[in-house]
């Protein structure tokens, strides 16, 4: 009786301590939030959101983002589950409280998953129509 209470006692704790690990990482990972200098978050975009600039930017999207981030920018394209970090939602209000400036860095450095667009896009034009497209993603 003794035995089978310690195994049991074992299994339960061997699997909470698994669990908190696997979830406390994956937890950590997804909330970790994105640390933009106050520079960049009051950096001005220098394109208008006209209709040419989000007919580039839909381009551009279905590209580059589209894979990982999905049509709608609902976080679900064909690779998100193969990332390690959530590529998010874009259509969230918490997203869409970011500040032109501030999806232009993260666009242009990336992080984790997310690569580094400064390289890829090279013209700044290019990510701030981006920018002007994440802003169609409003619910």
């Amino acid at each position: 009786m003794k035995k089978s209470i310690l195994t049991l006692a074992f299994i339960v704790g061997s699997s909470f301590i698994t669990f908190s690990i696997i979830t406390g990482f994956n937890y950590s990972l997804q909330q970790n939030p994105w640390k933009v200098p106050d520079a960049a978050k009051n950096k001005k975009n220098p394109i208008a959101n006209d209709e040419e600039s989000l007919k580039a930017g839909k381009s551009l999207w279905a590209t580059h983002c589209k894979s990982c981030h999905g049509t709608k920018g609902l976080g679900d394209g064909s690779k998100a589950a193969q990332l390690k970090t959530d590529p998010g939602d874009f259509s969230t209000t918490a997203f869409q409280a970011n500040t032109d400036g501030a999806l232009f860095f993260k666009t242009s450095e990336g992080r984790d998953d997310m690569p580094a667009f400064k390289k890829k896009l090279s013209d700044e034009d290019d990510r701030w129509h981006l920018v002007n497209y994440m802003r169609t993603f409003k619910k």
